[in-house]
């Protein structure tokens, strides 16, 4: 039975979906006015992996991801570099996307605020025609805060002293009501709206695109724990208020922050470690496993050390792979031997655990660790007896594990791509195996560094060379 560390009731509770076999939901996604960095890339293979562990276990997962494309942020970068905002939109959008698609994360839908301008302005009316906005004299749209009575239930934020939300104190009721929709200001872009022109405010935009495409209600919105105040508070206040629906959100979700050296990793204290960059460094797979093996709700510490520990993971895990196919593929079984079903009993305990532990509120750091187990089980045990049932049931359960953290793909499911390039790198091994006994070292470390940089791991032993497809 699955259970969920819920932020808003502050307790593990059992997730039961609002549809009994569906799950619908929503994560806050960038705002692309920069490179997306590691940070980012914390929360979204968090939740990604959260999906993809709700649809092993059977259900029906509608995935909803924003990309902010206008806001304070784009604007002010459009205006630093002199460039038409749009510009700047399609650039690090762009970047988002690419990042996505290499740390092999899946998203459902990615509602863009400026397509959603409609639909932000009637549910701005809705809440203004229900006595919870206000329109001030410059043409804004506010929240009034004093009138939603749960105000601070999310994050526990109760004494309106804590609840400052500053801007523009001249042209609100109160200092802690926050903008549903802003007065245009020159130089700007903006939107026809009926309380003039302007363009909608950073919260709003997330109660519009969710219940769209996930109704009234639904089960999860997730997002890093920056986020719970003020942006997930006045989410929930716009939204019951607006749609009438308590709670709004069954089950809120909020991952641990990237720190470096003790302090978020963010670009306003300039510490970011952006995936560009990141990407140069390191495989795609071994930052999503470094990522994916920690507890999402834990805080993460950004370190060197750690990508390269992750780094020796996932070649083992590629190493054991690539040995149980091999066996896998050659001969069958016609009998067990009796520690043989032995194993076969230890192999479904593992799988067993490794379930336990996910459905401890997803904690992948303790199902990570029956993983590892599982590898170290295939190398001392399964690989040397040569067991074709055993490596196929190893790699059976290998590929249920994969399916949650996502790392071996390629060496699962792309098993063409081996036999497409056997020959071709059995003859680059062949011919440096000729420059070693000419003791052309230069050349024979250049062919080395250049294989594995495009994913070929060679290993040099007295008189001979083996490889791996990594």
């Amino acid at each position: 039975m699955l259970q969920v560390y819920n932020t808003l009731s502050r307790k593990l509770e059992l997730f039961e979906p609002i549809n009994k076999n569906r799950v619908l939901m929503y994560v806050c996604g960038p705002t692309v006015y920069d490179y997306s960095h590691m940070g980012h890339a914390r929360t979204y293979v968090a939740f990604d992996v959260i999906r993809r562990y709700l649809r092993l276990v059977g259900y029906d997962v509608l995935y909803v991801q924003n990309i902010t494309d206008i806001d304070d942020k784009i604007i002010n970068r459009a205006l630093a570099e002199g460039v038409d905002w749009r510009e700047i939109v399609d650039k690090y959008t762009k970047d988002y996307l690419e990042a996505l698609n290499k740390l092999n994360i899946k998203v459902d839908i990615h509602p863009r605020v400026s397509q959603h301008i409609n639909e932000i302005i009637e549910f701005i009316q809705l809440l203004i025609d229900k006595g919870y906005a206000y329109v001030s004299l410059s043409g804004s749209v506010y929240f009034d805060v004093d009138k939603f009575e749960d105000y601070g239930k999310l994050s526990g934020l109760r004494e309106k002293s804590l609840w400052d939300q500053g801007e523009h104190l001249k042209d609100k009721k109160h200092p802690y009501d926050f903008a549903l929709w802003k007065a245009a200001k020159p130089g700007e872009p903006w939107w026809e709206s009926p309380w003039g022109k302007g363009r909608p405010g950073w919260h709003i935009e997330c109660s519009v695109m969710s219940t769209k495409y996930l109704g009234s209600s639904f089960d999860i919105h997730g997002g890093g724990t920056d986020l719970i105040f003020p942006h997930h508070e006045n989410e929930i206040a716009q939204s019951e208020a607006a749609l009438g629906s308590k709670p709004w959100v069954k089950y809120w979700l909020h991952t641990g922050m990237l720190v470096v050296k003790g302090e978020k990793m963010s670009k306003s204290l300039g510490n970011i470690f952006a995936l560009e960059e990141a990407f140069k460094k390191w495989r795609p797979e071994v930052i999503r496993l470094w990522l994916a093996k920690v507890h999402y709700r834990r805080v993460l510490s950004f370190t060197e050390d750690s990508l390269h520990e992750a780094n020796k993971l996932y070649e083992r895990l590629v190493n054991a792979v690539s040995d149980l196919k091999r066996i896998a593929s050659e001969g069958v079984n016609h009998r067990l031997s009796d520690k043989e079903i032995k194993l076969l009993k230890r192999l479904q305990e593992i799988r067993e655990e490794f379930y336990e532990a996910m459905n401890q509120d997803f904690n992948t750091s303790l199902a990570f660790s029956h993983f590892l187990e599982l590898t170290s089980l295939a190398f001392k045990e399964i690989i040397p007896r040569e067991s074709h049932t055993l490596a196929l049931k190893t790699l059976q359960l290998i590929d249920e594990f994969n399916k949650v953290f996502g790392v071996l793909d390629r060496q699962l499911y792309e098993s063409g791509a081996l036999i497409n390039v056997k020959e071709l790198v059995e003859l680059i091994v062949e011919v440096r195996s000729m420059l070693r006994k000419e003791k052309r070292y230069e050349l024979t470390d250049y062919i080395r560094d250049r294989l594995s940089q495009i994913g070929v791991k060679l290993y040099d032993e007295k008189e001979k060379t083996t490889w791996r497809i990594l």
